[in-house]
Order: C-alpha cells, then sequence, then structure tokens
C-alpha cells in the first residue's frame, strides 16, 4: 500500500453509513475504494450531483465528476444546477467533505487553492465545502515535494478557510484539532512519535488514547 492509499484507506474508516459526502479532486476521491462493506454514503458533487458513483460501461459525457472525470450514477440519484448543489453545501447538508491541502496549521486553518505566482485553475467549491460542511477532513500527504513539512504553526499561502479542518489524516498520523491545537491521535506502522515531530513543524500534543492507525476495512478509529 502507498502512501497514498493508506492515507485514503484511513479516511474511509471516518464514513458513516448514510452520509452525504463531498471529495475532492486526486487523493480525496481514492477514499470509495476503501470504504467498509457495511457502509454506503452519497457522494455529493459542486458541479451539480447526489449519489455519484464510479463510472461502468460507455463514459457519460454529461455525467462527471467535479474534477471532470467520468462518472455514474446510484439509483436515486439526482441532478441539478449549481444553484441548488451550492444551497446543498451552504445549508448545512454535507455531513463530511474530504480535501487535500497544500498548508495546515495548529488553528486548523487550511490553504490548499493557490500558490501566488503559479497558475490558478480555480477555487473549485473548496471555500463553500470548508464553511458549510460538518466535518472537514484534510488527506494529504505529510510533506511537499521539497520535504518542507505542510503541517505548520501558521499558514503561510493564502487561506481557504480560517480555523475550519477537524482532521489531519497523512500516511505518518492522523491529528485531530482541537482548541488547544494539534493533538497526535494515531500513527503509522513503524513510524514513532519522534518520526513524526521530525516531520512536522508545527507542534502538538500526544493523546493518552494514541494507538496505530488503522488502515484496512476492519479497523476504525
Amino acid at each position: 500500500m502507498n502512501a497514498k492509499q493508506r492515507i485514503a484507506s484511513r479516511v474511509a474508516l471516518e464514513m458513516k453509513d448514510g452520509d452525504v459526502v463531498n471529495l475532492g479532486i486526486g487523493l480525496p476521491t481514492m477514499v470509495t475504494n476503501y470504504l467498509p462493506e457495511d457502509v454506503r454514503v452519497m457522494l455529493q458533487s459542486e458541479n451539480g450531483f447526489v449519489g455519484l458513483c464510479a463510472a461502468s460501461g460507455e463514459a457519460q459525457p454529461n455525467i462527471v465528476n467535479a474534477g471532470g472525470q467520468p462518472a455514474g450514477l446510484v439509483p436515486g440519484a439526482a441532478m441539478f444546477d449549481s444553484a441548488m448543489s451550492f444551497a446543498l453545501i451552504r445549508g448545512g447538508h454535507v455531513d463530511v467533505t474530504v480535501l487535500g491541502g497544500l498548508q495546515v496549521d495548529c488553528a486548523g486553518n487550511l490553504a490548499n487553492w493557490m500558490v501566488p505566482g503559479k497558475m490558478v485553475p480555480g477555487m473549485g467549491g473548496a471555500m463553500d465545502l470548508v464553511s458549510g460542511a460538518k466535518n472537514v477532513i484534510v488527506a494529504m500527504e505529510h510533506c511537499a515535494k521539497d520535504g518542507g513539512s505542510k503541517i505548520l504553526p501558521e499558514c503561510t499561502l493564502p487561506l481557504t478557510g480560517k480555523g475550519v479542518v477537524n482532521l489531519i489524516v497523512t500516511e505518518m498520523a492522523v491529528f485531530k484539532v482541537t482548541a488547544n491545537g494539534l493533538v497526535l491521535e494515531e500513527h503509522a506502522s513503524g513510524v514513532s512519535v519522534d518520526d513524526i515531530a521530525g516531520c512536522t513543524a508545527a507542534s502538538f500534543s500526544v493523546s493518552p488514547y494514541l494507538k496505530e492507525m488503522a488502515t484496512d476495512k476492519e479497523g476504525a478509529a
């Protein structure tokens, strides 16, 4: 299991049967591959769907996820315009959103939509999602490509949302965001607290119930 698979597998264990879930582009879309068999979620997409699923058979050009990838629809699915889609998000009807991150900090601030000076394809619905969803999970690799920590004392990139993140899941660890800062709840197999501290610029406390990260369909946190 590579780093992204490990992250997606762990995030899937956060889903509850019946949740309405919005998945960001990229790594977050892998979460559906690891859902426990007894958990059924309804995938919402800000481009106008509830009830998306993986594409099967011939691709339908009018059925795509927010990333423009071909998708399918489950029985009972619905499609609508962007106004209705964002009304669902802003109205608090999305239970969980899973987003990637460029930076997250101790206060639960998230930066994930732009790097100044680089091309910005668009902010998508992330700003609405982090404001409207009941539970915001950031699923990202622990370090940037240059090796620098993505979990910081304070974000330096433009924010997507302030104080919005509830949980951070990386291939090394699971952190809960609390009013008192980050709490290390889980560590990956073979990864020590010192290893995590060495790759994490932000300070964090360690839960007295610290345990090994579950990454399969059997063990939920």
